[in-house]
């Protein structure tokens, strides 16, 4: 077959570049075996992180794709569009008219995987125990505005917030708000090891985490939303992008997610008669720059206003990225209801002049010193080059003196929330699609950056006012504003937005659908079809 690019309608969310791929019998378990899926991404247990598969401890896209296919919520994503919809609840919905008190009913005759009841009682269990824990890796921050929850029936559930909330249905759909067995799991503490006692479409049936190789199951207790087209995944977990990309080509997996290279899937597009088609999509991941606002050099606004003004997001995403990526000139994506090109209608195109200019009125010296800091194992091949780019532009100026770090990422993370590095790059899934997920974590109180930057009016009066408003659209003024403030302080500088690679041989099906609007891997939507 001819290798052509297919190109499906949008769909909103965090997309990052995910390939899949059928193998023969042997490798990917033939008609009807296991669907295999190879990623770069690792889990294990390590004395730092001894409770990877614990959901009160780990927010990071990788082990939430096991999360959202092995835990339930109330509620999830569907299968198109950003509304959520009832999963292990039958009906939920708020009963004021503030969005300060929400009620879910749950259906009959949940179990957990290992044959314990489900009840309103575990419900309440697990979202007491999220912010109770409160772990520093974890993501009871998303949270953070519940006041308490209560089960006044066995299958009745009702949230009281603090402060009123519209998105609050959203994050009872992410793992946040992951329903575990309160037999099982440990009030205080964390469940350490590799088990999972869920209740979702699929059960953890081995964990082995030497050869890099997890196996799930369908879970034949399940009672939810979806109908897995498969009855068994393996992930497979890959020590660099070389070896995913032969292992893709070999038919040794069947789906391939994260992390390929822009070259990779350049050659992938480009091969013929392999029988793989690639569907491109847009989507919501994000990388932008962070600046230690309390800083002695990029403390100071002029010098990250200065650096707002010369970098040139088009050469990275031409030259770095290959146009697998577009340029992003605010904190909320483009395709999210709300967005607005704040820092390209503060700056416009890059202007060395006006860099200069900023400094000059500001009475900064130059050249200005900077380090550029990134991670050298957790956003992809392409990274290190991002970052010599982006100094060589700073640099081509005159007007700064800039120099790139690498680190790896067990030691980035936690260095940088302390924020011990002058410029650091990071990459942003969002939880849900709604530009409240793209502004609060960022300049909320408490926020996940670990950031000493605050602007009262976004945090105390825009944030608030927009989750008050069900009806999203009438908070988009409110957002809008807040862009703007973030383009004129730049406590963060927005790079690109990812675009959505999807690859399949001709016997995979369900491809179109194996990534939500929050671009949940939909593992459950996997099927294999006839070979044409």
């Amino acid at each position: 077959m001819n290798r052509k690019t297919l190109v499906v309608p949008a769909v909103v969310g965090l997309l990052a570049p995910l390939l899949a791929a059928c193998g023969g019998e042997d490798a990917g378990g033939g008609n009807g075996g296991a669907i295999v899926v190879g990623t770069t991404d690792r889990i294990a247990a390590t004395a730092e992180a001894p409770a990877p598969l614990d959901p009160a401890a780990v927010y990071d896209v990788s082990t939430w794709n096991v999360f959202r296919n092995t835990f339930q919520t109330l509620l999830r994503l569907p299968r198109a569009g950003n509304q959520p919809e009832a999963e292990a609840a039958e009906e939920c919905g708020f009963t004021d008219k503030r969005s300060a008190r929400y009620r879910c009913t749950l259906r009959e005759g949940l179990t957990f995987s290992n044959g314990h009841d489900l009840t309103a009682e575990d419900v309440v269990f697990s979202l007491e125990r999220m912010t109770g824990i409160d772990d520093p890796g974890g993501p009871a921050s998303l949270l953070d505005n519940l006041d308490r929850v209560e089960a006044p029936s066995e299958r009745e559930v009702v949230f009281h917030l603090k402060k009123p909330d519209a998105t609050f249905p959203y994050k009872l759909a992410t793992p946040a708000a992951a329903i575990v067995d309160s037999e099982v799991y440990p009030a205080d503490g964390l469940l350490e090891g590799y088990e999972i006692a869920g209740s979702g479409p699929y059960v953890l049936e081995s964990f082995d985490a030497d050869s890099g190789k997890v196996v799930l199951a369908r879970n034949q207790k399940y009672r939810g939303g979806v109908e897995p087209a498969n009855d068994r995944v393996e992930l497979r977990f890959f020590k660099d992008s070389g070896a995913l990309e032969e292992a893709l080509r070999d038919g040794s997996v069947d789906v391939v997610n994260r992390t390929l290279s822009p070259e990779q899937i350049g050659r992938l597009e480009s091969d013929r008669d392999d029988g793989v088609e690639v569907a491109e999509m847009s989507g919501q991941e994000i990388r932008y720059l962070v600046f230690a606002t309390d800083d002695g050099t990029v403390g100071e606004t002029a010098v990250r206003q200065a650096i707002a003004q010369v970098v040139n997001r088009g050469e990275l995403v031409r030259d770095v990225y290959d146009r697998t990526a577009e340029p992003l000139y605010s904190i909320v994506p483009s395709g999210l209801t709300g967005h607005h090109n704040s820092f390209f209608n503060a700056y416009g195109e890059p202007d060395a002049k006006a860099a200069r200019s900023t400094l000059e009125r500001a009475g900064v010296r130059t050249p200005v010193e900077v380090e550029l800091t990134y991670t050298t194992d957790h956003y992809g091949p392409a990274t290190e080059k991002e970052f010599k780019t982006l100094a060589k532009q700073l640099n081509a100026t005159g007007l700064f003196k800039a120099t790139v770090k690498g680190v790896p990422w067990k030691t980035y993370l936690p260095t940088s929330r302390k924020q011990q590095y002058q410029i650091y790059g990071m990459g942003w899934f969002p939880d849900f699609p709604d530009p409240d997920n793209f502004v609060a974590p960022f300049f909320g109180e408490d926020n996940f950056l670990g950031s000493p930057y605050e602007n009262s009016e976004i945090r105390e009066q825009l944030i608030p006012r927009t989750r008050v408003k069900d009806q999203r659209d009438t908070a988009v003024e409110d957002f809008i504003r807040a862009q703007d403030i973030v383009a004129k302080e730049v406590p963060v500088l927005p790079l690109w937005q990812g675009k959505q690679y999807v690859a399949a041989r001709e016997d995979i099906t369900g491809v179109e659908w194996a990534l939500n609007s929050a671009s949940v891997l939909q593992l459950w939507e996997l099927g294999r079809g006839v070979q044409v």
